[in-house]
């Protein structure tokens, strides 16, 4: 198992306390089901609430591609 595995088994969102995902190529954790972006800046996830970006519908849609795959 990967480290990105690893950790996103435990890192969780600040807001709902759910699982996050990590999209292919985003540089950032995300939460589908309240649809906030998490901004990863140098190798570290920015898990405070204030940190969290809402998508719009077209991004929700990218994000949830490139996880399923």
């Amino acid at each position: 198992m990967n480290t990105d595995k690893i950790l996103l088994r435990i890192l969780a969102c600040p807001l709902d306390k759910g699982p996050l995902t990590l999209p292919a190529d985003q540089g950032a954790l995300y939460n589908p089901r309240l649809r906030l972006s998490y901004p990863i800046v140098d190798g570290i996830p920015q898990l405070l609430p204030s940190s969290g970006r809402r998508v719009s519908a077209e991004e929700h849609e990218r994000y949830a591609a490139s996880t399923a795959e």
